[in-house]
């Protein structure tokens, strides 16, 4: 049975660097029995940080290479997702680049895979899956 899971991108910045949890990425990217799935504003977040940090030419080649070479969905965005977004992030402390991720997780049934600590305050509203010691 397939297991839904959403990357943000801390876990995909995790993999790309092989920081804290990357392995639990990596093993989720070659399972094959998962579900992966990202928002599009979580792979733009993974792009620009990219891009900041490396260069303009590191981030096209994660852009066109390394991101459609993954087992990954990317999840487009509607004037809907966006609202579902903005609601979560009226109510949580959180980045609201992180609300398209966890709006993505709660709309999908699926968990979201993350080390970034901020998710904890969406209680038991979202499954999450810890990278690394985690929670």
């Amino acid at each position: 049975m397939k297991t839904k899971r959403v990357l943000d991108a801390f876990a995909l910045l995790a993999f790309l660097e092989k920081e804290r949890g990357h392995e639990k990425v990596r093993e989720l990217l070659e399972s094959g029995a998962n579900d992966l799935l990202m928002n599009a504003i979580n792979a733009g977040e993974v792009f620009y940080i990219i891009t900041r940090e490396r260069g303009t030419k590191q981030g096209d080649y994660f852009l066109n290479v390394v991101l459609p070479s993954l087992p990954i969905v990317v999840v487009d965005n509607s004037f809907d997702d966006a609202i579902e977004a903005a609601r979560l992030k009226a109510h949580h402390a959180v980045a609201y680049a992180d609300c398209f991720a966890a709006a993505t997780a709660i709309r999908e049934g699926a968990a979201l895979v993350t080390g970034d600590p901020e998710f904890a305050k969406f209680g038991d509203i979202l499954e999450i899956d810890w990278l690394g010691q985690g929670r």
